[in-house]
């Protein structure tokens, strides 16, 4: 009991940063209206710009979320001039397509600019451990853990103020419900587009540097495999509806912690993109009531 309880800790950490990504993404889709396949090299971009913030100024925790979030925000704009802009209007493979070259290019230049190896992120948030006795079971919390938690819980909700009482977030919910709609209300929607990538860029970067800080280090090549899980946190959330997304990231950290807990930490794979089918099989449309819930 004790090791299980233990694991659901482990679970509900890395589901935060599950939870984060799938934010972005789901960001990203409701508001360009395009699932993008950038998504895990934006999130490596973000993750070595707080890693050289460490290198250069120690560890500075916010000011390494800034650097995170402005390197992504600002890669986000130059996925969106070269994938998303041009072809506003074109059938939505030629955008798809694109976005999968452009994350080739830049997975090959992160390579060859940060080097192919794994770098060292230690010690940036100091190794504590507080222990929580229930009954006879010891719960062991890291410091790190509840950090996470609670600056995913921060930034979710500062999202969440910003879409509901902002002059831009509004007009990115009017662009994500309706396109020619809110265009025809005088929204710029090319503007209000390119802006909800960059910000769903800049939350992946931010997530980027938590998975760093969580596992200790920073690659090049570490954005393939959590593309495809925020990817897949956000299909349960119905692709477009952040709240799910996030319930859906939550979710596969916990099902792979309390899955390798049975077995093999070599199948927390099968147990995250396993639950995503069973889930799907029973209820095509993910989490949400309805299709069509947006941000």
């Amino acid at each position: 009991m004790e090791y299980f309880l233990n694991q659901l800790v482990n679970g509900l950490c890395q589901g935060a940063i599950y939870a984060l990504m799938a934010i972005g993404y789901s960001v990203i889709v409701g508001v360009v209206g395009m699932v993008t396949f950038t998504y895990g090299e934006i999130m490596v971009i973000g993750a070595f710009s707080a890693y050289y913030i460490f290198a250069l100024f120690g560890n500075n925790l916010p000011l390494a979320i800034a650097a995170a979030f402005a390197g992504s925000f600002l890669i986000g704009i130059v996925v969106y001039k070269l994938c998303y802009e041009k072809f506003f209007n074109a059938p939505r493979h030629i955008s798809l397509l694109c976005t999968i070259g452009i994350s080739m290019l830049i997975k090959n230049l992160a390579q060859i600019i940060f080097g192919p190896e794994t770098k060292p992120v230690l010690d940036v948030i100091e190794n504590k451990t507080f222990t929580l006795m229930l009954g006879s079971v010891r719960l062991d919390i890291k410091l790190l853990q509840i950090v996470v938690i609670v600056l995913v819980i921060v930034l979710a909700t500062a999202l969440t103020l910003f879409f509901n009482k902002t002059k831009w977030g509004i007009a990115l919910r009017a662009v994500s419900q309706n396109k020619d709609a809110a265009y025809l209300v005088g929204i710029n929607v090319k503007r209000m587009a390119m802006i909800g990538n960059c910000i769903g860029s800049g939350f992946g970067g931010i997530a980027g540097i938590l998975l760093c800080i969580y596992y200790y280090s920073v690659s090049a090549t570490m954005g393939g495999i959590y593309s495809m899980k925020a990817f897949a946190a956000s299909v349960l959330g119905g692709l477009v509806d952040i709240r799910f997304s996030a319930l859906g990231g939550l979710c596969i950290g916990i099902i792979e912690n309390l899955g390798i807990a049975v077995s093999a930490a070599t199948f927390r794979d099968v147990f995250a993109f396993g639950f995503l089918i069973l889930v799907l099989l029973i209820r095509p449309q993910g989490f949400v009531s309805k299709k069509g819930v947006r941000v």
